[in-house]
């Protein structure tokens, strides 16, 4: 059902009807996309160009779980698109279009959904991606934000998480931590920490930076990619159970930003956290060792930055195994490898 097509679920006092509302702060953002219709029809339509497939996604992001309450909607509009274009990033694909789901509790006001409409606004024109419909909904129960990306691939050139080989080298981009560690500062688990590493964790939390302009270039080059979204260790488990391989991470080579180390150094448990909290939306992959000069050149071209951090080995015919080795070189362990909706932590 198109976005503006969808159906009006009884009155509200706070905000216009559905249809002025969609009118008023989602049409505007389908403009540039002829296919959308102006969100004045129940399907769009899209085009792929010559030699290429579409690479679908989905996503929802809910209060509570996804974000505080107390998130600013431009942020939280600007976070349920972007997991999704991290997800493209990470299969090689340029996002194209997103259809936008939205469940909207009585406390929502019409600024609520002007600061929402502008968020989004803000990254169309950065990720170069455009609304062509979605649904509308009241709820009892509290916001949740569902977006399903549309991305273009050439043909049979997906990166999947199946494709590591034994000697390929594990490549991560940006810094891993920040997100996990932005959340325990918001809980006031992190007091001692300067007021400028708060808020730079806290914004990592808050504002994940897809790594789209590096993905589509990672295609005949990485052998394997996977978004980290759950957690490191739980993602990477994820690839080689795929690729039905083992790897090794050493500790020393992640990436960390300044204020994680700070934290880490000041509370060494917290290493933990960074490897296993999620919400990092970086590209984790594999690559083979003569790939490095390539993969260097990538880093500058992209502005974006990439470290190896271990190597893939061949399979022991069980469950994958992944192993971290710590500062001091001895494999280390974890209560919970990552993040699972369902039993709260993954294992």
């Amino acid at each position: 059902m198109a976005l503006l097509a969808a159906r009006t679920r009884g009155s509200r006092r706070t905000l216009p009807s559905e249809f002025e509302l969609v009118a008023r702060y989602f049409a505007p953002l389908s403009r540039a996309f002829p296919g959308a219709y102006g969100l004045r029809d129940d399907v769009a339509l899209i085009r792929s160009s010559p030699g290429h497939e579409l690479a679908l996604k989905t996503d929802v992001i809910v209060a509570g779980v996804d974000f505080t309450p107390d998130t600013p909607p431009e942020l939280i509009a600007r976070k349920g698109l972007r997991v999704n274009l991290s997800d493209l990033a990470a299969k090689g694909a340029r996002p194209r279009a997103y259809l936008l789901d939205l469940l909207l509790p009585d406390t929502i006001d019409e600024a609520w959904v002007a600061g929402f409409a502008a968020g989004l606004e803000l990254d169309q024109a950065e990720y170069d991606v455009h609304l062509i419909g979605g649904d509308t909904s009241s709820t009892p129960g509290v916001l949740a934000v569902a977006v399903s990306a549309v991305g273009e691939v050439p043909i049979d050139r997906t990166l999947r998480r199946g494709g590591a080989r034994p000697g390929d080298r594990l490549y991560l981009t940006g810094t891993i931590g920040d997100a996990a560690l932005g959340l325990a500062a918001g809980r006031g688990e992190l007091p001692q920490l300067d007021p400028r590493s708060t808020a730079f964790l806290m914004d990592r939390l808050r504002l994940p930076r897809p790594r789209v302009a590096l993905g589509p270039h990672l295609i005949g080059l990485a052998t394997a990619a996977i978004d980290v979204s759950d957690g490191l260790v739980a993602d990477l488990r994820h690839l080689c159970t795929v690729s039905r391989l083992s790897a090794v991470i050493e500790a020393h080579a992640v990436p960390l930003s300044p204020a994680a180390r700070a934290v880490i150094e000041a509370d060494p448990a917290y290493l933990a956290r960074a490897l296993t909290g999620g919400d990092d939306y970086e590209i984790l992959f594999t690559a083979p060792a003569d790939a490095a000069p390539r993969i260097a050149e990538l880093a500058v071209q992209c502005c974006t930055s990439i470290a190896a951090i271990g190597v893939v080995s061949a399979g022991s015919g069980g469950p994958a195994q992944v192993t971290v080795l710590g500062p001091g070189g001895q494999p280390m362990s974890f209560s919970t490898e990552g993040w699972t909706h369902f039993g709260g932590r993954s294992a």
